[in-house]
């Protein structure tokens, strides 16, 4: 890992997974760290803190929608997908109870003018998210004018950002523009569970 130098002890040994836009994993393995660069995009980290198991996500809300009481259009629906899944996947690998979990939030930079401030409005949608569905976050590092490189231990919910300089943070602008311009049409998730 070319990081290895800078990064805490914890953090410069074991298994890495990268978790990329779109992406949630969870895990109790000691020895793995999830990591993920982002932009304009938002991961949380959720870990239940009696079972030692947690994850990460990784997502971007691509439009606002004109409607008032959709905010921001079928790109709200996939980040609450993406926070629930999240969520969920740690609940049961977990204890299965809402009050162990622990919420950390990075991400949503301001990298480049031609996105319109897309990091602000992800901050906003995982603020409003959270406080909805009655979680607090245990430490956030959002906003900003730079990219950011975040390592996550699921095991023991150590968390580690790294902000990352301009010629890394252009990089990963010119990947959000290219999806932007794209304008990829997000389907509704699959919701395969059943509720009784």
């Amino acid at each position: 890992m070319a990081l290895a130098n800078s990064l805490p002890p914890e953090f410069d040994r074991g298994v890495v997974t990268t978790v990329h836009q779109g992406d949630c994993h969870v895990s109790n393995a000691t020895d793995l760290t999830f990591s993920t660069v982002l932009g304009s995009c938002i991961s949380a980290c959720v870990r239940d803190v009696v079972a030692n198991v947690g994850g990460m996500n990784h997502f971007l809300l691509a439009e606002q929608s004109g409607a008032a009481k959709d905010r921001y259009g079928a790109s709200a629906r996939y980040g609450a997908f993406a926070m629930e899944q999240l969520i969920n996947k740690v609940l049961s690998q977990g204890s299965g109870r809402k009050g162990n979990l622990e919420i950390k939030v990075f991400g949503g930079g301001k990298i480049n003018a031609a996105l319109d401030d897309v990091g602000l409005k992800n901050i906003e949608f995982v603020h409003e998210f959270l406080a909805a569905e009655g979680y607090t976050a245990a430490s956030k590092d959002l906003g900003g004018t730079y990219a950011r490189r975040v390592l996550f231990k699921p095991h023991s919910g150590r968390a580690f950002v790294k902000r990352l300089d301009s010629d890394s943070g252009a990089n990963v602008a010119r990947e959000e523009i290219a999806l932007a311009k794209r304008r990829v049409v997000i389907p509704a998730p699959v919701d395969d569970i059943e509720l009784f």
